[in-house]
């Protein structure tokens, strides 16, 4: 009891010091697994088998960790999302850095001629659509720079199309295994593959993203078209000025299609998802050595956000410290005592508390903590983990659109406003997102229900 009780009381420090924000979120996690290992598995339960689980280090030297798509059920640090994260986050600093998302920008303004309401369609499908196989993070730092620089060119209020980038991103990420880090942990904790959350995941966020498309749309077209018309004809930089080395630019591009490839047929080729991001990451090593020399090389390692690795293996260090003292089995035994065991009130209960609760504090580890609990509710309930896998999903992914801190996208869009002149008050966000959340949680509740029970 005393292990459950040191467990309980770590994680929720660590929870509270992450929403008040005033210490960086690695120091944060890392101090707490560091307690866990420590005070709840080396005092209280004296026992160096759930230290030596919990780091799960010898997993990493196993053939089914690279091969074979055996990567369910491990307990403690998952090193598979640690691996496939850093793998594309060099992928990412290399397509950045060959100048693709500027091109790719400045091509969707061109081909809308530079008219505002299509480009804000424009941007929201792309934000979207890369949010499916890119860190909505970087999607929304890159969209809402060069969102700045258009809207100084032409004219406009850039927060409507920043705003509608940033909820989009979100609502990509959910579509994909890797377009969120939620679906990434999940993904890779449970077993499930690509075609997994597109074929389930993606159909609700399709749904959804139409929706969204419409709303968004009503909402600034006055605004938008206004501004066209005060303005008038407006000259934008050529999409071919973000190319300054083309056999960069092309062979980044190459591993990019690489890489989803690889992820779409990841149950077929038996890849596990942390070889392909040390693939990927090789591959982008090299092709920047080849066009850029060594000097790029060493610029793209140094850019990676070390921190959010350290943050994760913190992060799964402390969730373990829950599961292995029991809390999650008795916080599964209190949401299937609670619903009466009905699939349908369990599937509201993770749906909407995950909402809700991704819309204040950061869903990454909040998902990191469900997943032990949604199995072990499956195992008590005799439920499709795989309804319950995707009601987390959703609802992690989804809900953080509803505040400015829901989603580490929220804040990186709305910061990069702020110091390009435009601030984004708490008012202004809730006002348009908020309602936009509700309206995607909904529909996906409406989704699960018709899908699967």
């Amino acid at each position: 009891m005393s292990a459950q009780i040191l467990a309980i009381c770590i994680f929720i420090g660590m929870f509270l010091l992450i929403i008040l924000d005033k210490f960086e979120r690695h120091h944060i996690t890392l101090v707490s697994g560091g307690l866990v290992l420590v005070l709840v598995f080396g005092v209280c339960m004296r026992s160096i088998d759930a230290i030596w689980k919990t780091l799960n280090l010898s997993s990493v030297f196993t053939l089914g960790f690279w091969y074979g798509a055996s990567e369910e059920g491990t307990v403690g640090i998952n090193w598979s999302t640690i691996i496939f994260i850093a793998g594309m986050m060099i992928m990412v600093e290399g397509l950045g850095k060959a100048g693709f998302f500027r091109w790719l920008c400045l091509t969707l303004a061109k081909l809308v001629h530079y008219r505002i309401v299509p480009l804000l369609i424009c941007f929201m499908t792309l934000s979207a659509v890369l949010s499916m196989f890119i860190d909505s993070i970087t999607v929304v730092l890159f969209l809402a720079t060069v969102t700045l620089e258009l809207a100084q060119t032409m004219r406009f209020d850039p927060v409507p199309m920043i705003l509608s980038e940033i909820f989009c991103a979100n609502l990509g990420g959910a579509a994909t295994m890797c377009g969120d880090p939620p679906n990434i942990i999940i993904g890779t904790s449970l077993g499930y593959t690509f075609f997994d959350f597109i074929s389930n995941t993606g159909a609700a966020a399709a749904i959804c993203f139409v929706l969204i498309l419409i709303y968004f749309t009503l909402c600034f077209r006055k605004q938008l078209l206004r501004a066209e018309r005060e303005n008038g004809a407006v000259v934008c930089p050529q999409p071919g000025t973000a190319i300054t080395n083309r056999a960069a630019f092309l062979s980044s591009a190459c591993v990019f299609l690489l890489a989803v490839i690889l992820l779409v047929t990841h149950a077929m080729t038996e890849l596990s998802v942390a070889c392909i991001g040390v693939i990927v990451a090789v591959l982008t090593l090299l092709v920047t050595a080849l066009t850029n020399g060594k000097r790029a090389v060493s610029e793209i390692i140094r850019a990676v956000d070390y921190k959010t690795l350290l943050f994760f293996i913190g992060l799964f260090v402390s969730v373990s410290g829950l599961e292995e003292t029991g809390v999650l089995d008795a916080i599964a035994r209190f949401i299937t005592a609670v619903s009466g065991g009905k699939a349908a009130v369990i599937v509201v209960i993770i749906l909407w508390v995950s909402a809700f609760t991704s819309a204040f504090v950061d869903n990454i580890p909040f998902a990191a903590t469900m997943i032990p609990v949604i199995r072990s509710i499956a195992a008590a309930s005799g439920m499709d983990l795989g309804v319950l896998s995707w009601a987390l999903s959703l609802g992690t992914d989804l809900g953080g659109n509803a505040t400015p801190i829901g989603a580490s996208a929220n804040v990186v869009g709305t910061s990069v406003a702020a110091k390009g002149g435009y601030p984004i008050s708490w008012g202004s966000y809730c006002k348009y997102c908020a309602g936009a959340t509700v309206l995607v949680i909904a529909v996906s509740t409406g989704y699960l229900f018709l899908r699967y029970l």
